[in-house]
């Protein structure tokens, strides 16, 4: 394993904790009160890393900073390269397609990915996702549309939501829509 650099981004809702590589890839994206998580990711998909701390890659720092500030689409540009089964992968992979503002369900990733019965699956993935924010898990809502676990805490995601749809984007009058539709 190539050597992998350690760097942090301020962001409106904490410190981000940024993990590359030699060629400028994004391989974990956490928050700073949840390292302990990232570092057992990094783990579990690396083995034992040492991580060298470095100043930020121009372009990935670019690409946070037009995100936070309204760009919704700056994360696309974000080179990753991620660690994982052939399956989770899949789900991380449409999890980008994901368009800012719109949310879905684990059921309709799950059918997307061709698997209608793997919603727990999609669920685990989306749990193990190494780089939330440019790897969309955030716009993953329950059944009903609540807001369901996020690694960075619900009160992130919830900022996340509303950040996108601040955007022009009408993200919680889909949630609220989905909630009235489903009963919660």
């Amino acid at each position: 394993m190539s050597p992998l650099f350690l760097h942090q981004f301020t962001s409106p809702i904490g410190t981000i904790l940024l993990v590359t590589d030699d060629a400028g890839q994004l391989r974990a994206l956490d928050f700073l009160d949840y390292r302990e998580r990232m570092d057992k990711l990094l783990v579990r998909h690396y083995g034992p890393v040492t991580l060298a701390e470095a100043p930020i890659p121009a372009p990935l720092a670019q690409a946070l900073g037009d995100y936070f500030a309204g760009d919704l689409t700056a994360p696309d540009r974000v080179a990753v390269a991620t660690n994982g089964t052939d399956f989770q992968k899949s789900v991380w992979h449409s999890l980008r397609a994901i368009p800012a503002g719109q949310t879905v369900t684990y059921g309709e990733l799950a059918r997307r990915l061709g698997q209608p019965t793997a919603m727990r699956a999609v669920g685990l993935a989306n749990g193990a996702n190494p780089i939330g924010i440019v790897v969309p898990c955030h716009r993953v809502v329950g059944a009903n549309g609540t807001l369901t676990g996020y690694a960075g805490g619900l009160e992130r995601k919830r900022w996340l939501l509303a950040h996108e749809s601040a955007a022009g984007l009408p993200l919680l009058e889909q949630i609220a829509e989905k909630r009235h539709r489903f009963g919660a």
